[in-house]
């Protein structure tokens, strides 16, 4: 493993333009209750991964049930084409994304809920199962491009091209305010955590593939709980967005091969996620192919099976050195907080 220890804030040029993190969760919460398959997600306190990692505490934010999506993507772009009902701008719409995984189940199930229509461009890596599981959810699919941002690409030349609405996960120069809005939505899972804990946790880990979850969580963990908790965000090294971009003091492109970690195979970083990471995050760790894997396969023995994307921030726990734990402080008396982001099968 590899890890970027920094002095909050990093400094990254090249954002000036471009908005922090909301921190409104009780925005989302409000809009989030209305739906009829909200509800809770559990906090677990995983025993056996405490033990496994040598802390006193680690918990766990179970995110497999979310409202029947089996992720917190669930939360993100249906929560945005739920705003928009609100304001009547919705009906008769079409949504268009790129997805390496769940955010398109979100658009594809936002939109079906309320009337409206969409289109998913998924990548020649995406499982043609999930490529199935879109369209259930009423969902044209198209794939295009070897890359996430390939499928990117072409979902935003759809968008110019036909007047589609563009609902993407990651933010760049010209496009925050749809993606802005889809991280309040990840807000709700942070500010139940936040709720359900029994006490403030030392250390938080978040996985990041373009980085929207990490940087929602982070926002509003420094709202409740300030300065305390040490925050390290987790990434394959074969798609170093975020770590890379904060090394480089600039938003960089990973240049590393297609990672087994496919929800969080991102070679470019959302620049609001990457705004708000360099205020609030104190680390950013690579881990290996092999780390992922046996991260969520000890996971599963604990009784919490995912995928190594949805499992990444366990296995940044677990794949942790002696003296890197030093260096983060992370102790027998520890209390960690980790988000476990899908199911197995997502």
């Amino acid at each position: 493993m590899d890890i970027l220890h920094i002095t909050r804030p990093a400094a990254v040029t090249g954002l000036d333009d471009i908005p922090m993190p909301s921190v409104d969760a009780q925005a989302a919460q409000s809009l989030v209750a209305r739906c009829p398959v909200a509800g809770e997600t559990p906090l677990v306190q995983a025993e056996a991964l405490a033990v496994e990692a040598g802390v006193a505490e680690l918990w766990v934010k179970d995110e497999r049930g979310r409202m029947g999506l089996g992720s917190f993507k669930a939360l993100g772009a249906a929560y945005v084409i739920a705003c928009d009902k609100e304001r009547g701008d919705h009906r008769g719409r079409t949504y268009v994304t790129a997805s390496a995984g769940n955010h398109g189940m979100s658009v594809a199930a936002g939109a079906h809920a309320f009337g409206a229509a969409s289109v998913v461009y998924i990548s020649e890596t995406v499982p043609e199962s999930f490529a199935a599981r879109l369209a259930e959810q009423g969902a044209q699919v198209v794939r295009q491009g070897a890359t996430y941002e390939d499928s990117m690409a072409a979902a935003q030349a759809a968008a110019d091209a036909n007047g589609w609405a563009l609902l993407s996960d990651s933010s760049w120069p010209g496009y925050t305010e749809r993606p802005h809005r889809l991280m309040e939505g990840y807000l709700v899972l942070m500010a139940e955590a936040i709720a359900q804990m029994p006490a403030a946790p030392t250390h938080i880990f978040l996985q990041a593939g373009v980085g929207g979850l990490a940087g929602a969580c982070a926002a509003l963990a420094r709202q409740a709980w300030g300065d305390g908790p040490c925050i390290i965000v987790v990434e394959p090294d074969a798609a170093a967005a975020l770590h890379g971009s904060i090394k480089a003091g600039a938003p960089t492109e990973s240049a590393g091969p297609v990672s087994d970690m496919g929800r969080l195979d991102c070679k470019m970083p959302s620049l609001i996620a990457l705004k708000g990471l360099a205020r609030d995050a104190d680390a950013f760790a690579l881990i290996s192919e092999a780390e992922g894997q046996a991260g969520a396969g000890t996971a599963m023995v604990a009784g919490l099976a995912s995928s190594p994307s949805g499992a990444a921030g366990i296995a940044g726990v677990l794949a942790l050195s002696d003296a890197q734990k030093a260096d983060l402080g992370i102790t027998a008396a520890s209390i960690i907080l980790t988000v476990l982001s899908e199911g197995p099968a997502s």
